[in-house]
């Protein structure tokens, strides 16, 4: 599992950054996601952040991306609580 957290002063790019983000994973915080990946997709990523953000960001914007891996151990609170959860809505 990825999580990717950023921190872009730039409205118009922090919204792209979290559309592009919001297709792979889901958000966990307002500027955090959590991704499941594959070595090949944490590839595509960083050549996507490199390509088309990085080159646009200020001197105070940053992404950071933490791999996880499955020896990790998350410890949720509040809300975050349900992320543990599988949720099958029907309609």
């Amino acid at each position: 599992m990825l999580i990717v957290s950023y921190d872009i002063s730039d409205t118009k790019l922090r919204t792209r950054l979290a559309k592009y983000l919001s297709r792979f994973g889901h958000r966990i915080q307002y500027s955090i996601f959590e991704v499941k990946h594959t070595e090949r997709f944490l590839k595509n990523l960083e050549l996507e952040i490199k390509g088309k953000f990085e080159k646009k960001f200020s001197e105070t914007d940053s992404v950071m991306i933490f791999n996880l891996s499955q020896q990790c151990k998350i410890t949720r609170y509040g809300y975050a609580i349900h992320d543990n959860e599988e949720l099958i809505m029907i309609q």
